[in-house]
């Protein structure tokens, strides 16, 4: 990856679905942009964006400037809301927008679930009728509404496939940015990214549509720039190469396994480790479960690898007692990346098995933390459901770092009057 950007004024920036603030940390890291709003609905994560950017980045408003709202209550969000029994007060976005003089970039992108094919297949209709199939709207009008000189949605690439009542949501976009006075990429399959290659220890492919408003680049071909864009300017910003597992978090403190039933009789499973990092503790594991995971975990260690998919849903049923008709289990392989880290992860670990078969555990919320790239610094506030959720929902911050630092270099040569 190329160094740290030079650039004499700060980027505005707005971030919409903004979560626990990873898109928003990769962006700050960079020291190119300026945060000056950013919309949640969920409260965890809006209390640790918040604090992420006052103890962090010196973000001295950042309650005020970080709205807790629904974003599809538009004319609260833009004007402003009082005494509400959920939400409480707030200027509104209009007021950030206004004091900052506008914004030059808008990022984010709706919840990601009903796009998912995962998720489609669990639902039996689809999930055509999942209301976050229409967030993209909300963003859409945010958007038409301050007119920034590009935006960053980002999204599952099963975005591409999904069409809630018949209706192709990747015929959908390109046409409604494009009434707004905005253009992406024509071929959309060139957007889809794998976080492995922009040093996330996790193999995450996700779409990243980066949206030019013409008006801004009057004498630019947008589709030309687009192109240099995804095919030049952001292969500039890759990792040396890909970042294992192991390498990850093989430096945490083990955890010991406790196997007598004092211990579990009290819901405890593995021991505490003496370390400043939060967060390095698994969920409860009962016995049943540690001793699936250490039959796995040292399956691989051994280089046997005998548990195919067949051999696992014969552990599951001889386990359990009943059949599944998916793999319930795997063991993160210690030399490659992790799978992708879900937010599914505050239900259950049991696809997400530490490599050290003595250890027969889950990860860790920090671990997950990790793997998804955000700094052992970073703190997450919440109950633990509430950090596996925000993490495995976040757009991995070295990502996102990637992105920013691309974006800079794209404002620089197409438009350095202003950004250069």
């Amino acid at each position: 990856m190329t160094g740290k950007a030079i650039i004499h004024t700060k980027i505005k920036m707005l971030d919409l679905f903004a979560g626990c603030g990873g898109l928003t940390d990769g962006f700050m890291q960079t020291g190119c942009y300026n945060d000056v709003a950013a919309v949640e609905w969920k409260k965890p994560q809006v209390d640790t964006l918040r604090n992420r950017l006052k103890n962090k980045w010196g973000k001295t408003n950042a309650d005020e400037s970080v709205l807790f709202f629904d974003i599809q209550r538009e004319e609260e969000l833009f004007f402003g809301w009082k005494n509400d029994k959920e939400y409480g007060n707030s200027k509104g976005l209009d007021y950030f927008v206004n004091e900052s003089s506008g914004i030059d970039i808008i990022i984010g992108g709706p919840p990601c679930q009903a796009y998912s094919i995962a998720g489609r297949v669990r639902d039996e209709h689809g999930m055509e009728d999942d209301y976050r199939n229409f967030l993209f709207e909300h963003y859409l009008s945010i958007v038409d509404r301050y007119q920034p000189d590009l935006f960053i949605f980002e999204n599952v690439p099963g975005i591409l496939s999904a069409a809630p009542h018949g209706k192709k949501v990747s015929e959908i976009i390109p046409k409604e940015f494009g009434k707004k006075g905005y253009e992406i990429i024509n071929n959309l399959s060139s957007a889809i990214v794998n976080a492995a290659d922009y040093n996330v220890p996790q193999n995450r492919k996700r779409i990243i549509l980066v949206g030019i408003r013409k008006e801004s680049f009057e004498n630019v071909d947008i589709q030309s720039m687009l192109d240099d864009f995804y095919f030049n300017i952001l292969p500039l910003h890759k990792g040396k190469r890909k970042i294992t597992v192991r390498e990850a978090i093989g430096n945490l403190p083990s955890l010991e396994a406790f196997w007598d039933d004092e211990h579990h009789n009290k819901k405890v499973s593995h021991s505490t480790p003496v370390t400043d990092i939060s967060w390095h503790q698994p969920r409860y594991n009962n016995k049943r479960d540690m001793d699936t995971f250490k039959i796995l975990a040292e399956d691989l260690e051994s280089g046997r690898c005998e548990y195919d998919s067949k051999k696992i849903a014969e552990l599951y049923e001889k386990k359990i007692g009943s059949k599944s008709p998916i793999h319930r289990y795997h063991v993160l392989n210690p030399n490659e990346p992790s799978t992708t880290i879900i937010a599914h992860l505050h239900k259950d670990g049991n696809r997400f098995i530490h490599y050290d078969s003595k250890q027969a555990r889950s990860i860790t919320p920090r671990e997950a933390g990790i793997l998804q790239s955000f700094d052992k610094d970073f703190e997450f506030l919440g109950s633990r459901g509430h950090v596996f959720e925000m993490i495995g929902n976040a757009v991995p911050p070295q990502l996102a770092k990637a992105l920013a630092l691309s974006i800079v270099d794209l404002l620089k040569k197409y438009k350095p009057e202003k950004y250069a």
